[in-house]
């Protein structure tokens, strides 16, 4: 599976735009070949304040976010989770805000990172051709 590992705050500016069009890629995509995985935080800005079952049902009620979404962590510093310590190991790029988003192929390289300013938009071409090779390498399997 190709993966969007994704820092999200329910209280940040880039709310609403990236949870929109997480769902809408995850609609679009996922899950078997794709999805997006949504990883609460409240390093930055203290945006994500509330719990974690808060958190979710926030997600799922207001976007209808179908992905995976996992307990609060921290993403940056000595706390950062392994996952996120291997992303930043892995670009050389730690993320600075919430909504930072890394693409991993399906063998668990990191291909590429885009920070939050950078809109789901504008990634969509990248997961797709990744998602693209999944479906072609089946084909030709079969």
């Amino acid at each position: 599976q190709v993966s969007l590992v994704v820092n999200v705050a329910s209280e940040c500016g880039y709310t609403d735009s990236h949870y929109k069009a997480l769902q809408q890629l995850q609609k679009d995509l996922g899950p078997y070949h794709f999805n997006v995985l949504a990883f609460p935080c409240n390093q930055f800005g203290q945006q994500e304040p509330d719990t974690n079952k808060e958190i979710e049902s926030f997600a799922r009620k207001t976007y209808g976010a179908s992905f995976p979404m996992f307990s609060k962590i921290a993403v940056s510093g000595a706390g950062a989770i392994p996952a996120y310590k291997y992303l930043i190991d892995s670009t050389g790029e730690e993320p600075t805000w919430n909504f930072w988003k890394y693409l991993v192929d399906p063998n668990g390289k990191v291909v590429k990172v885009w920070d939050s300013t950078v809109p789901v938009e504008e990634i969509r071409p990248h997961v797709t051709e990744l998602v693209r090779k999944i479906i072609l390498k089946k084909k030709d399997e079969l």
